[in-house]
This record gives C-alpha cells, structure tokens and sequence, in this order.
C-alpha cells in the first residue's frame, strides 16, 4: 500500500494497517503500565474510536503517538475515577501442594516481597523491565515503543534489577 504522510487515517485500509500495527503494542504498553485491572483491552478499542472520530485531523505518521498518548489519558481518567492503585490478584488456585508447608509460605515471602518491589519501581522503570523481562522486547524495540534512547532504556533496566536485588536479596 502506498502511503502519502500527508493523508488521514480515514481511509479504511490505512485505518486497518495502522490498528494491525499498533494495537497489540498498545496493549502490552498499556498491561504493563497500569495491569490487568484496568482492562487495556476495552481502552486500546476506545483509542482506536477515538483515532477514527479524529481520523481526518491525524497524519499515518502521527498515529502512533496519537493512540498512545490518547490510550494513557483515558487510563488516567479511568484510574483518578477508580482512586485505586494497582492490585495484584491473591487468588490462589491451587488447592493441594506437594510442597511443604515452610516451601509454600516462603515461595509467598518472595512472591509478596517481589510484587512489592515492583510496585516500588518508577513507572518508566517498571514497564521498561517488565517489556524486557517478561515480554521479551529487545532494548531497541521498546526505545522506539517509548520514544527514548536506547541507552535510557538500558539505564531503566539496570537500576530495575538493582533496586529488585536489594528489596528482595533478604530473603
């Protein structure tokens, strides 16, 4: 498909490109940067509404920045609504454990003291470790997702996994 930067999103097949592109990065940005709880899913739809109600206003160019940044305020709305901080799902599934009593406790120590200790991160710190750690991303791939140098995002993850030793070396 051949793109002119100067058309709008309002064409269906670009609309189409541009949701394939981007809608599974915003997603992940979206989990990793405020959880599960707040259901990325129904905001990255919603940033896409958006996008289309101002298609004719953003540049294929300028999508990406425009979902993001649409996406992280409607989070921020939602959240100030909410008046929660993230909360982490305690449920615990099992109901028989070969696992001794002082294993099992211990193994909920950590996994406590580890949740905490990512609480306890900045947000750039946290989503940047939990894109590398967890998703995958190399430091390029999430530089671009952010908008940052590669060397922040290196700086990001390196001081991540020292302030995550320290909090839960004790145990």
């Amino acid at each position: 498909m051949n793109i002119d930067l100067y058309d709008n999103v309002c064409k269906e097949e670009l609309f189409k490109e541009v949701f394939n592109q981007h809608s599974n990065d915003l997603y992940k940005f979206l989990y990793y940067k405020y959880g599960e709880e707040n259901n990325p899913h129904d905001l990255v739809q919603e940033a896409f509404l958006k996008l289309w109600d101002n298609c004719k206003k953003v540049t294929p160019d300028k999508a990406r920045s425009f979902l993001f940044t649409v996406a992280n305020n409607q989070m921020l709305n939602e959240i100030s609504k909410q008046k929660t901080r993230i909360n982490y799902s305690k449920e615990d599934h099992k109901t028989h454990s070969d696992e001794s009593p002082e294993y099992v406790y211990r193994e909920n120590e950590y996994m406590e003291q580890l949740k905490k200790a990512l609480e306890e991160l900045s947000e750039e710190q946290r989503v940047t470790f939990l894109l590398n750690r967890v998703e995958g991303k190399k430091h390029q791939e999430i530089a671009d997702m952010l908008g940052i140098s590669r060397k922040a995002v290196e700086k990001r993850i390196y001081t991540a996994l020292r302030i995550l030793r320290e909090k839960v070396e004790g145990l």
